[in-house]
């Protein structure tokens, strides 16, 4: 919104002709006269906690702001927190259960594969099982989706003569290269640089090795294994907002068969054709210790 647009809304919240705001985390701090009810949807988001400037957590001054005002909050999530359903739990909140989905969606069937099992050939990431469903899918002129949750080609880069791995100078990270770009990434701190043709450590050539699966290696096997199926890759390192949403507009046209994507294409988006999910690496965000993972 532009300053002016803002100020109006900023007047209309204080002499009460606003009635409902619709905002992000800073529309806590309007001057409402009578506020009865804060709803957080997503109440789980880390969207809600801010970093730069003043530090403060959206979800827990919403909770703050309505006590002072004595007045009511929704906290809503398909996921609740860990805090909130631990307060649900023992009673400090009361707990609402939707029990049924809207327009009476059916809930999806989930499979987990065992990939020591059915696991894919060395250097592949997509299991037979899921390639099957997702031949059935684009075969019925439905639409696939496979879903990893980390940008770039590879994770890890090292040298297959002296085993040196490539850690960000800056931060210690380890970079992560972004082949369709041509470098090596941090992405704590974003320090760049371009992927050298030879080890850095031991001066060999044509020893380095990608190591794990980004969305970019992804986007090149499901290539090779489903070259007839018109490919879209979404990433937040991809593009413009402007050239997102166009996609995601072309997606829900049925432009595309196959969309390969990070956890922006995982929330908030209605695919009518979309009928198989792949998560790929599916135990990735339970590896780092995150209590919310």
């Amino acid at each position: 919104m532009t300053p002016v647009q803002r100020a109006k809304v900023w007047r209309g919240v204080l002499d009460g002709s606003v009635r409902a705001v619709v905002g992000a985390r800073s529309a806590l701090f309007l001057p409402f006269r009578e506020l009865g009810m804060l709803v957080l949807d997503e109440e789980h988001d880390g969207a809600y906690k801010q970093s730069d400037g003043v530090n403060y957590h959206a979800h827990d001054m919403a909770i703050v702001r309505a006590h002072l005002a004595n007045a009511r909050v929704v906290l809503s999530s398909a996921t609740p927190s860990v805090e909130t359903r631990n307060n649900a739990n023992v009673g400090r909140y009361a707990h609402v259960l939707l029990t049924s989905r809207f327009a009476e969606a059916a809930m999806p069937n989930i499979t987990a594969i065992d990939m020591r099992i059915d696991g894919p050939e060395k250097g592949q990431w997509i299991a037979p099982v899921l390639a099957r469903e997702v031949f059935a899918a684009l075969d019925r002129g439905e639409q696939a989706l496979l879903f990893l949750n980390r940008r770039g080609y590879a994770p890890l880069t090292l040298c297959r003569a002296c085993g040196h791995q490539y850690q960000c100078p800056d931060c210690s990270a380890r970079m992560v290269e972004h082949r369709f770009r041509g470098v090596l990434m941090c992405h704590h701190c974003g320090h760049e640089m371009r992927t050298p043709k030879t080890c850095s450590a031991c001066g060999v050539e044509d020893t380095l090795i990608a190591v794990g699966p980004g969305i970019e290696r992804v986007a090149e096997e499901a290539a090779a294994r489903f070259p007839d199926a018109r490919r879209v890759i979404l990433s937040s390192d991809m593009g413009s907002n402007a050239q997102l949403r166009e996609r995601f507009s072309e997606i829900e046209r049925g432009e595309y068969d196959l969309i390969i994507g990070t956890q922006l294409v995982s929330k908030g988006h209605h695919f009518e054709k979309l009928s198989v999910v792949g998560v790929l690496d599916a135990d990735l965000g339970l590896a780092h210790g995150d209590p919310r993972g």
